[in-house]
């Protein structure tokens, strides 16, 4: 069979189980949600045992030490992806939500309410905690989801999809709700992406090759998630003891994922006293900071270059920049910001409101770190992805971002 056939076919069964799926009660997917997270936990080892093949398999090509990270699971990680699928049971089902209603002038009943999408399709990279975390998602939101992890994590990914089908089966809901697209190679990505009448949406998350590839090649439509360039300015009127640690927390709390720091920004004002702390803090903590002619003055800083002003680093490393005034901050983040995230710490409250204003990105944050901006931290339970476009969706996507609505109209024999 080709892998067309191939994906064609899981794709039609999923549309199929989408149907059952939408007609589901709250307390049918909370329940089978809550299995789902048991079955996780119950057949740990097993889930450890396939993941522990793909790291060593990753380890032996040489594979860099934050994708490893990525890819890698534990008991801890397992307990977080079985705990992401207890709470969004305990999230309010968004299906069947009047969004809008009114009786119109002449009598008609209106309601806006949503529904499910059908079936979401999944394109990502090395983490197989989004393989969890997209079930479970989708499953409350009323949607089938075809699940394209890479072939990095592909036992991985297989081991958890297999679990959560039976756990999915065990509670009385059709096993196709969740499937693993067939096929390792991109014959099969191609096809998910031109399955367009079986498949309502697609989602990819991974970095900035696999999006856009997705974005301009597929036919179905795209929901883009989008890398994470993301900055931290430092205003002349930042309080320096809170800075320092909203900067370290930023950029080393959790170095491979899209809402970590890679640029800071440091008002000249406040140059002289902080440059020396944050460099040498970054520093200690293993950070290579490739800063302009002002960080250049400070030992061990790597001359930064445009490069190093438009990348995701994804890794140990920062751009930094000293920049005249917030113009010139919001001017750079203008030109190089990936409209992910990017923070302001100021305690002027006229430059946080320009800041806030002027920045044109998914999440601003004010004395924040950049670390927040996330479905788990915003209280809607595990994420699909964090969206950088500008319809339907912005910023982390929970569950009311899974669905579309349809309106509903009630009369008593109108006629126009």
């Amino acid at each position: 069979m080709s892998a067309e056939a191939a994906v064609r076919e899981v794709a039609q069964r999923a549309r199929v189980a989408s149907r059952g799926l939408a007609l589901a009660t709250r307390a049918q997917k909370d329940a089978t949600l809550h299995a789902m997270a048991d079955a996780l936990l119950d057949r740990s080892a097993e889930v450890l045992a396939a993941n522990a093949e793909d790291v060593a398999r990753a380890e032996a090509d040489g594979t860099p030490a934050n994708i490893i990270d990525r890819l890698r699971l534990t008991d801890e990680r397992l307990e977080g992806m079985a705990q992401g699928l207890r709470d969004v049971a305990g999230l309010a089902d968004p299906v069947g939500e009047v969004v809008r209603g009114s009786v119109l002038a002449n009598g008609l009943e209106l309601r806006q309410v949503r529904v499910p999408f059908g079936v979401v399709g999944m394109i990502y990279e090395a983490r197989p905690n989004v393989t969890a975390d997209a079930a479970g998602i989708c499953l409350k939101s009323g949607n089938a989801v075809l699940l394209r992890g890479s072939s990095s994590a592909r036992s991985s990914n297989a081991a958890i999809v297999a679990v959560l089908r039976d756990a999915v089966t065990a509670s009385g809901l059709e096993a196709d709700v969740v499937q693993l697209v067939p096929g390792d190679s991109h014959d099969s990505v191609k096809a998910l992406m031109r399955a367009r009448g079986l498949v309502d949406v697609l989602i990819p998350r991974g970095g900035a090759g696999l999006i856009q590839s997705v974005v301009n090649d597929s036919t179905v439509p795209v929901i883009e998630t989008g890398v994470g360039n993301c900055h931290v300015y430092v205003d002349r009127a930042a309080d320096l003891d809170k800075a320092l640690p909203i900067v370290l927390n930023a950029k080393t709390h959790r170095t491979s994922v899209c809402n970590a720091a890679e640029s800071l920004l440091v008002h000249a004002d406040v140059a002289a006293e902080f440059l020396p702390r944050v460099t040498a803090a970054l520093q200690e903590a293993g950070v290579t900071v490739h800063g302009d002619d002002a960080f250049g003055a400070l030992d061990g800083v790597v001359a930064a270059t445009d490069d190093d002003w438009a990348v995701e680093y994804l890794s140990l490393d920062i751009a930094a920049r000293v920049v005249p005034d917030i113009d010139a901050a919001l001017e750079h983040i203008r030109t190089w910001s990936s409209g992910h995230t990017d923070a302001i710490v100021t305690e002027d409250q006229g430059a946080a409101r320009r800041f806030v204003a002027e920045v044109d990105s998914a999440a601003v944050l004010v004395n924040a770190s950049t670390r927040f901006t996330d479905g788990g931290e915003f209280g809607f339970g595990a994420e699909i992805g964090i969206s950088t476009q500008k319809l339907h969706a912005r910023g982390p996507m929970g569950l009311p971002e899974m669905t579309s609505t349809k309106y509903v109209v009630i009369g008593d024999g109108h006629v126009r």
